[in-house]
């Protein structure tokens, strides 16, 4: 299994930006997709989360600015991120279980400059 993150970059407060996550070496329309951040110093925490079904889950934190959908054809996820803070600054980490294993991707690094 793999997972590709792309999409990071520099942002002012209050602008948008798109994630994306590429999967390849799983069914992917099976696989529940979710999206992770971190800081240094701190632990990962769950963004988003979205299951096989298209059922979503957000964090507190961006429920509202956030969007997390997918793309079985493309095997693809995505996080539409909106009305951005300096505080989401963070490395995002595209993440999958499979057959009882955790996978991440290499994570994608968004800076909201305020």
């Amino acid at each position: 299994v793999q997972l590709q993150a792309s999409g990071g970059g520099l942002v002012q407060a209050g602008g948008s930006l798109r994630v994306s996550c590429v999967a390849s070496g799983m069914n992917f329309r099976i696989n529940s997709m979710g999206w992770y951040r971190q800081v240094p110093g701190k632990q990962r925490e769950l963004v988003a989360i979205i299951s096989s079904g298209g059922s979503t889950n957000y964090t507190i934190s961006v429920k509202g600015r956030f969007t997390i959908s997918r793309d079985n054809a493309k095997r693809t996820v995505y996080l539409q991120m909106s009305s951005l803070k300096p505080d989401d600054t963070a490395v995002y980490y595209c993440n999958t279980d499979h057959r009882g294993v955790r996978y991440w991707g290499r994570g994608t690094l968004v800076t909201v400059s305020s």
